[in-house]
């Protein structure tokens, strides 16, 4: 019966397809008896097998003695497959390793170099510190192998061997220098070493400053890529160390960017010059600039003209490098760096986001904000922003043919964009606020078309999760929100800049009427957004265009908002709302107001009923707040007489004083983050004392408390009984409200179609017009309407009359160095300078700081830096900790880490004082010593377990249970008579014998000694001197050594 071999194992695999696993057990079961034969060749093709089951995830671990077997083969073929079994299965708990320390020590030493090579390269992946330990002595003598493959795997293992047993390094390191100092050394054991070197140097650099001129020549005048690439990050490392350094390099690193066609040198060779410094300060600063615009201008070249994504990734890392000392070179490459931006690869348009971030400034803001904008426009696909995009694009009428060619084009593009993940839109929308309010809003220009920024973002921005509550408790804070974000942004802006404040308010009011219009009542209401906006609407509630709707839309999300805190939040916003819209004193109490009110209350209570036993503590004291003191204002209003002709009556003053009083005060301005905690505790603050020691007596007398009231039974029917259902009007009231009136936003002069939605295009379109109706140098539409009134139009009305006389058109004097030649204008154009809007970029913008107590340490004004209260990205020195931190966690392939060989110095002066005085080398000597003593008993441990085991398989093979007689040495004194002592002296004349061996005193017992070979080397009573004789020269021919000899001599 013939074997399978691997190669037929293979095909079989391939041919039970669908039975593949019935084949490969029936193939392990083959394997189990085929490893067990006495044929070498069998036992090798059978582990060559398990191999490839191995790497297939089935356990060999069970064949460990068998790899064993075939490693100490004397063939090459068979010792090799036992060697690779051994790379793929030897664990360092595996017990036959132990076993394998003498065979490893055999393999290190033959004199053949494919031999050499088999234990050499698996011991990498098996080695152990004991292991280690066993096998530095022999391979040291490798390093001076004469055959170069054989060097250059040396140093590579003994750099493994270092990362368990760090003592081999020292040991090492002096032949290892010597081979790298040797000029003609292999250049392939140069490069290994260089590779250890390299490895070893960013743990303890200064060791290998006195190998700088060496290294320096071989990077010169090494040729090999490879090999100069690990030059270069050890320069890199070097560098800092020994500032001369970057003069000596700066020479060759030119040459080589200047000159090499390897894509992969040239990029190290420029991370090499950012890693060291020499970009940095410096003496020659003509020369550090010449550096930075080459560097510059290759990594430009990496980025435009190559393909590769890979290239392009690192040269957009290392211009992260470069714009921190450079930002006016890397400012320049602005086009090519925003053409990554719009990359298929979400990790270069990350990378490339960085960069702009970092090189943002007022001069180019509005472009990249804009190439984001178009970007985020175009991919938000979801079914819903489709829906709202067409319904808005159905809606609104566009002036001319243009906007609708404008309109269908971008129809397109957004069918056409991929979908983006929604993480990475997230973080689009995170990195454009933290672009635009850097510094304090140092960067913006124009606050009109950043809040126009901050309405579509709005738009575009992905739903959040849904937010639900735990036990109907505590709500559960959703991460990621960036729609909560962009609503704090606006409220900053309301509250930071007052003379933009007028439009923040009113961006607002259109995020509330589009949230109430446009989605569905069944819906709930998610968007984080709302409760900055509400707070907006309600302290500035006179400055909005129509309060009347924007109270309606409020109430139509009320119902349906989830979250609590917003809840609590737009609840207050209501209420200001309405003291607001009927807390006018100027106005007459008339019958119409009265009913409009009333209602507007009605309304209002209807709402909040609901909320009066929500589980959130803060929205039910709110709501029952609110309800009780709406009540008394309505039964106040009802009790109030209407004005009439011949009396004019005061509203309440419920409704125009009392409520009104409740929010007027200061006003609220930006806190700096951490200005709460510097709050001073009063001394007196007692929290656990309570608010009147007659608290008790006081809530009983208020129970008891009888109020005069004029009808106690309508009081009790108001507050008790339900109201019928007929009470309410049955037409809504909400329909009895007007429509807002058609806002009108403020306007910025570029190309924002790309980006911007038809509605927003068109309110700017409809400013533009309105701003330019008079300017005699602008061109208007063609299609626009011709009726509107212009002052030249009314003075030809005025003067001449429906019927347009030519001959009487006024002849006006035009003096262009006066603009008005009277000194005064006229009341019409007095009242079209007033209407007519104000040129933006004159404007001046006052950014108010954030308040902070004087001395506070804490936290400081932001007139220089803006941090806002909401935006939490992290910086990138904390990402760069952050990585540095995990990568440290993170171990590499081979399960080990160097970070232990920082603490390892190299050298005499290194290992003095490593194993001088000091309480930490001691320490670590200590801890060494009982780590050796560890080890040591394990090997003591297995050796008798392994004994043991030994013991039972003689047991097994037939020999006798008690065993083989071994007779021991007797340990008894040595008695030595003065007639036998001239005799014992002869006999150990020589310094050959062991110790202990002497004169016996029973002599008849010395043949069965002598046979079983423990007999002494002197003589009993009655024996002939020639037999010690016999016995000296055997020791002789054992021993070999001249005190043997001189012991044989002196018998």
């Amino acid at each position: 019966m013939f074997e399978k071999s691997l190669y037929d194992l293979i095909r079989g695999l391939r041919n039970h397809k669908g039975n593949e696993k019935e084949y490969i057990q029936t193939s392990l079961k083959e394997c189990r008896s085929e490893i067990r034969s006495q044929d070498m060749d069998v036992k090798a093709t059978a582990l060559l097998k398990l191999v490839y089951l191995e790497m297939l995830g089935h356990d060999m671990s069970w064949a460990s003695f068998h790899v064993l077997e075939v490693m100490s083969s004397q063939k090459y073929h068979q010792k090799r497959v036992g060697y690779l079994a051994a790379v793929q299965s030897f664990r360092p708990d595996t017990d036959v390793l132990m076993m394998a320390t003498n065979l490893l020590k055999k393999d290190v030493a033959a004199s053949l170099p494919i031999i050499i090579s088999l234990p050499i390269g698996a011991l990498p992946h098996i080695v152990t510190p004991s292991l280690a330990m066993s096998l530095l002595g022999d391979l040291l003598p490798r390093l001076g192998h004469s055959h170069a493959a054989i060097r250059k795997k040396t140093v590579v293992t003994l750099y493994r061997l270092a990362l368990v047993y760090p003592e081999a390094l020292r040991a090492s390191w002096p032949k290892i220098k010597e081979r790298l100092m040797d000029p003609e050394e292999d250049s392939s054991v140069t490069a290994a070493i260089v590779n250890v070197v390299c490895e070893l140097g960013w743990r303890r650099p200064h060791d290998f400053l006195p190998l700088a001129p060496r290294l320096f020549e071989l990077l010169v005048d090494g040729g090999n890529n490879w090999m100069a690439i690990k030059l270069i990050k050890l320069f890199a490392t070097l560098t800092p160390l020994e500032p001369r350094l970057v003069r000596k390099l700066l020479p060759p690193l030119t040459n080589l960017i200047r000159t090499t066609p390897a894509m992969s040198l040239l990029y190290e060779c420029i991370n090499g010059i950012i890693q060291g410094g020499i970009l940095g300060d410096g003496e020659d600063f003509s020369a550090r600039e010449e550096v930075a615009s080459l560097c510059v201008t290759k990594l430009r070249g990496m980025v435009s003209a190559s393909s590769d994504p890979n290239l392009k990734y690192v040269a957009l890392l290392a211009f992260n490098r470069i714009v921190v000392t450079h930002p006016f070179l890397v400012a320049q490459q602005e086009d090519v760096i925003l053409e990554c931006i719009d990359s298929e690869d979400i990790t270069i348009r990350i990378k490339a986001l960085d960069l702009v971030q970092g090189m943002v400034s007022s001069d180019n803001l509005v472009t990249i904000v804009s190439r984001l904008m178009r970007q985020l426009k175009a991919s938000s696909t979801t079914l819903n922003q489709q829906q709202n995009g067409l319904e808005g694009q159905g809606l609104e009428t566009d002036s001319s043919d243009e906007g609708s060619a404008d309109s269908k084009r971008r129809r397109k593009a957004l069918d056409r964009a991929p979908p983006l993940p929604d993480n990475y839109t997230v973080d689009v929308i995170g990195r454009i606020l933290m672009m635009c309010t850097q510094n304090n809003y140092a960067n913006i220009v124009d606050f009109d078309w950043y809040i126009d920024v901050i309405s579509q973002l709005l738009r575009v921005a992905p739903a959040p999760r849904a937010k639900d509550l735990d036990g109907g408790l505590s709500p559960l804070k959703v991460p990621g929100d960036i729609s909560e974000k962009i609503g704090n942004e606006l409220r900053n802006v309301a509250v930071k800049v007052k003379a933009i404040r007028a439009v923040s308010v009113r961006a607002a009011e259109l995020v509330v009427s589009r949230m109430g219009s446009e989605i569905s009542l069944s819906q709930p209401v998610v968007s984080g957004a709302l409760k900055p906006i509400a707070w907006v609407l309600g302290e500035y509630a006179s400055q909005l265009l129509s309060p009347d709707d924007s109270l309606r839309y409020l109430l139509d999300i009320v119902p349906r908002i989830g979250d609590p805190e917003v809840l609590a939040t737009c609840l207050q916003a209501v209420l200001k709302l309405f003291a607001h819209v009927s807390g006018d004193d100027q106005a007459l109490w008339t019958s119409e107001r009265k009913s409009t009110v009333s209602l507007l209350m009605a309304r209002i209570i209807h709402v909040l009923e609901p909320f009066s036993s929500h589980p959130y503590l803060e929205v039910q004291e709110r709501a029952v707040e609110f309800i009780e003191l709406l009540k008394l204002t309505a039964e106040a209003a009802a009790g109030q007489a209407t004005s009439t002709d011949e009396v004019q009556q005061d509203p309440p003053l419920l409704l125009t004083q009392a409520i009104p009083s409740l929010f007027a005060g200061w006003e609220l301005n930006s806190v700096a983050a951490g200005t709460q905690q510097n709050v001073p505790v009063p001394d007196d603050l007692d929290l656990d004392e309570p608010i009147h020691p007659n608290l008790n007596s006081l809530l009983a007398q208020a129970d008891s408390l009888m109020l005069p009231v004029q009808g106690d039974d309508e009081f009790e029917a108001y507050y008790n009984e339900k109201p019928p259902a007929t009470s309410m009007s049955s037409e809504p009231a909400i329909k009895r409200l007007v429509d807002a009136p058609e806002e009108v936003s403020s306007s910025y002069q570029q190309s924002e179609e790309s980006y911007l939605d038809s509605d927003i295009i068109a309110r700017r379109k409809a400013e533009r017009m309105e701003r330019y109706r008079d300017d005699p140098f602008y061109i208007p539409d063609s299609t626009a309407s011709g009726g509107r009134s212009t002052p030249i139009h009314n003075i030809l009305q005025k003067e001449n009359g429906p019927d347009l006389d030519i001959d009487s058109i006024p002849i006006m004097q035009l003096d262009l160095d006066k603009p008005n030649p009277q000194g005064r204008a006229s009341p019409a154009q007095h009242q079209q300078q007033q209407l007519r809007p104000k040129s933006k970029p004159n404007q001046r913008i006052v950014v108010a700081a954030d308040e902070t107590l004087g001395g506070s340490g804490l936290s400081t004004p932001r007139t220089t830096t803006y941090d806002s209260e909401h935006s939490s990205e992290p910086s990138l020195a904390a990402k760069s900790r952050t990585a540095v931190a995990k990568k440290l966690k993170q171990h590499s392939l081979l399960q080990i880490t160097s970070s232990h060989l920082s603490d390892l110095a190299l050298g005499e002066e290194g290992a003095g004082q490593s194993g001088g005085g000091g309480p930490l080398a001691h320490e670590r000597q200590q801890r060494e010593e009982a780590e050796m003593a560890q080890a040591l008993k394990e090997v003591q441990r297995l050796r008798l377990e392994m004994q043991r085991a030994n013991e039972r398989i003689q047991i097994a093979q037939g020999v006798p249970v008690e065993g083989v007689v071994v007779r021991k040495k007797k340990t008894t004194k040595k008695v030595v008579k003065a007639d036998e002592g001239q005799r014992e002296e002869g006999i150990r004349g020589g310094e050959g014998l062991p110790e202990g061996e002497g004169v016996k005193p029973k002599t008849k017992k010395k043949k069965k000694v002598r046979v079983e070979g423990q007999e002494g080397a002197g003589g009993g009573n009655g024996e002939p001197v020639v037999k010690a004789k016999k016995k000296v020269k055997k020791v002789v021919q054992l021993n070999e050594g001249e005190g043997a000899a001189a012991a044989a001599e002196g018998q």
